[in-house]
């Protein structure tokens, strides 16, 4: 059972971790969103900060609100900040900038899970602020583990990185599914057909690396044939100023605009 706890943002990302908790097993806990909808069984969503009871004591506060609206929803959590661990997943904000929002001592976890957590298959890395307790760390650990794969590092700047290959990496794989489909259309394959072996082919792909031992590279390698199909596409994907130099200024950028999201 997962303890009460209290969620800051219903959106894709909260909506989805909720999901799991729920099917973890959930305490009597509360959600906060704007536009709340349906209660869930255990859970009250409300839309404001006041309709929580005071009496409410969450082991968890959950930070799933947009980065750039944390100046002006934070500060209302701040009653908080002495009992509650508060985990953020709100892209580019530090510890020490939520510290500022709330107080000093707060005991903060950030964390940049990604989308696959709807499905369950999310991969999280999560860094503990100081002040964090094992047992808090403990509890973030569930609620992350609740929705696919944990890492925890002692660095807070990797996330900023992870933030840019992971946190953003869903989009870049469906870009790849978009464009697969588009270019088979494009060949005379039917839209309907295009749209399925560019979708089976993504998720095919991804589940026989996750199953495989062998390297993103060896797997490349043994599907392109000498002077075949496959080696001729890669000529293209692989020339220099295609795929990896351009995946390359991709992480670099997102990367920097997440340490500018901090700001």
């Amino acid at each position: 059972m997962i303890p009460p706890i209290l969620l800051v943002g219903c959106g894709r990302m909260g909506s989805a971790m909720l999901a799991g908790w729920l099917e973890a097993g959930l305490a009597a806990s509360y959600a906060v969103d704007p536009a709340p909808q349906v209660a869930v069984s255990g859970l009250r969503l409300v839309s404001a900060i006041e309709a929580v009871p005071d009496g409410f004591a969450p082991d968890a506060v959950v930070l799933a609100v947009k980065p750039q609206n944390a100046a002006a929803t934070l500060p209302d959590y701040a009653r908080f900040a002495g009992s509650a661990v508060f985990l953020s997943i709100m892209a580019g904000r530090t510890v020490r900038g939520i510290q500022g929002l709330l107080s000093p001592d707060t005991a903060v976890v950030r964390a940049m899970p990604n989308t696959p957590a709807a499905v369950r298959q999310g991969v999280t890395v999560a860094v503990a602020g100081p002040g964090v307790s094992e047992a808090q760390r403990d509890l973030c650990d569930r609620l992350l583990t609740a929705i696919g794969t944990v890492a925890w590092v002692d660095d807070e700047g990797l996330i900023d990185p992870v933030t840019a290959v992971s946190g953003g990496g869903p989009a870049y794989v469906f870009l790849l599914a978009e464009l697969l489909e588009k270019a088979g259309i494009e060949q005379g394959l039917p839209p309907k057909l295009a749209r399925m072996l560019a979708r089976q082919t993504v998720s095919g792909s991804g589940a026989l690396l996750a199953a495989s031992t062998e390297e993103s590279a060896a797997l490349r390698r043994a599907v392109t044939s000498p002077r075949g199909t496959t080696e001729r596409a890669l000529a293209v994907l692989m020339a220099d100023g295609a795929w990896p130099e351009l995946v390359s200024r991709a992480i670099s950028d997102a990367t920097a605009r997440s340490r500018e999201l901090a700001d």
